[in-house]
């Protein structure tokens, strides 16, 4: 077998221990090193691995010292593209967290210098590794068009997760964090450009900064008559009763997944989707409908953590297989302009046409 992937892990928060624990449990990579601001966590990591692994609390000195072979950049995201493009001139691959960075020439630069490099650079899209999700996915391809999107992730949040929501926001609002995964979604499932974008908001409470709002609704349009709306809110005042739609509706029938009993804040919840409904639109002479809703069933799909684990298997391979990941940054790009564009969009009050 050849030499283990050296990877520096930066971030040991949530999504970065997950990511830490898929590279522990696999052959392939070897953890050269964990990066956190808080020592606390990434000693907690290192505790829970079993490992004598380096500790830093500096990104720098960790990529100086460690010399990777590959980083995994699990930090807040204004710090996303500092850290990519360090990594990548370093001569490492990169898998990175969405989004890629915080404006869209931030990710057309990453992804220049990703090219020139020859180095990987995998952006963290979970929902595209969820073997039920990208079933979701092909049903709607087979509804006709256009289709009609509905999608929401609203988080009732309090404790360490409020004071990470509100970490978040200091740089960008959930419609912007969270919309990339679900744009992304809608782009895959029409396979067209959006070409319109709307987007509204609220700002709920005082403890973020006052041009940023933690509710936001975006509208979206695309050039084959699609259209499709996401809706994201953080904080201890959302309902728990509204944070799970994910719906598509054509001209055929409908595809729906089926509302998980998780709360909000529950992270399995966020990918989780307990089923499919689908309908179909056929009716007989009589008007009536002639086949009855079909439920598939997706017991056996992975958790948050088998997620991570299936994410790190692609970056290994897009690595060790030469995979061209150049439609995934495309992709990537695609989906934060859409989102930024919504953000736009809540701070003017006016509609956003995207240039094609």
């Amino acid at each position: 077998m050849a030499q283990p992937i050296k990877v520096l892990v930066v971030g040991c928060g949530n999504m970065g221990a997950s990511h830490a624990r898929a590279y522990h449990k696999m052959d392939e990579f070897e953890i050269a090193g964990l990066v956190s601001r808080g020592a606390e966590s990434r000693q907690a990591l290192s505790d829970e691995l079993g490992s004598s692994m380096p500790l830093f609390s500096d990104f720098y000195e960790a990529l100086r010292e460690t010399q990777p072979d590959a980083v995994s950049v699990n930090t807040y995201p204004d710090t996303h593209a500092e850290y990519v493009i360090a990594s990548l001139k370093a001569g490492a691959h990169v898998f990175v967290e969405k989004p890629l960075a915080n404006t869209v020439e931030e990710c057309e630069e990453i992804v220049e210098i990703a090219q020139e490099s020859g180095k990987k650079l995998l952006i963290g899209y979970i929902v595209r590794v969820h073997p039920a999700w990208t079933k979701f996915i092909e049903i709607s391809q087979t509804l006709g068009k256009p289709l009609v999107m509905r999608m929401n992730l609203n988080q009732q949040s309090s404790g360490k997760t409020w004071a990470t929501h509100k970490n978040l926001m200091k740089s960008m609002s959930p419609i912007v964090d969270c919309g990339v995964h679900y744009v992304d979604v809608m782009c895959l499932m029409t396979q067209a450009n959006p070409i319109r974008v709307s987007g509204i908001g609220a700002r709920l409470t005082e403890e973020v900064a006052s041009d940023m709002y933690n509710y936001g609704h975006l509208q979206v349009t695309f050039d084959d008559g699609s259209v499709g709306w996401y809706e994201a809110g953080w904080g201890p005042m959302m309902s728990e009763t509204a944070f799970f739609v994910k719906d598509v509706i054509g001209p055929k029938g409908c595809v729906s997944i089926m509302e998980s009993e998780s709360a909000s804040d529950d992270v399995d919840a966020h990918s989780k989707t307990n089923a499919l409904k689908v309908h179909f639109a056929d009716r007989d002479e009589n008007g009536q409908f002639m086949k009855k809703d079909e439920i598939v069933s997706t017991a056996d799909e992975p958790d948050h953590q088998g997620l991570c684990d299936r994410e790190q298997e692609l970056f290994y391979r897009a690595i060790s297989e030469d995979m061209d990941l150049s439609q995934h940054h495309q992709d990537a790009i695609n989906s934060l302009r859409v989102v930024l564009a919504a953000d736009e969009s809540f701070k003017t009050g006016k509609t956003v046409e995207l240039s094609k």
